[in-house]
């Protein structure tokens, strides 16, 4: 049960964010064993800090013997009723995350919306 739960943890996709709210996020490399990576989307509520975000993925990441690399933070402002996204701000521990790379993962996972970046607000 272990195992499963950690396989689901980093095949969950590239983005994994809560349904609606305001929350931190970090953007993370995944090294994988064939000497490639991709990048993934994490935010939640949950995380008071955007290390608390990253620490969880690495953790996952480390027991299915993968390493990862935080590229850095923000926010994310996700209105499922709206239908719209808004990445923004940075991380104090982490710096400002790449968000055109993060909101080119978001439009994947939602393809219907309206999302948006910028470099203003923390």
């Amino acid at each position: 049960k272990q195992w499963y739960q950690r396989r689901v943890a980093i095949t969950a996709g590239d983005v994994d964010i809560d349904a609606s709210g305001t929350f931190k996020y970090v953007l993370i490399q995944l090294y994988l064993k064939d000497d490639t990576s991709r990048l993934l989307v994490r935010g939640h509520a949950w995380g008071e800090y955007h290390d608390d975000i990253y620490q969880k993925t690495l953790e996952v990441a480390l027991a299915a013997g993968l390493d990862t690399e935080c590229l850095g933070g923000g926010r994310i402002r996700h209105s499922a009723e709206k239908q719209e996204i808004l990445v923004y701000g940075y991380s104090v521990g982490y710096g400002k995350a790449d968000h055109s790379k993060a909101v080119e993962l978001l439009k994947k996972k939602y393809p219907s919306y309206k999302i948006d970046w910028s470099n203003e607000g923390y």
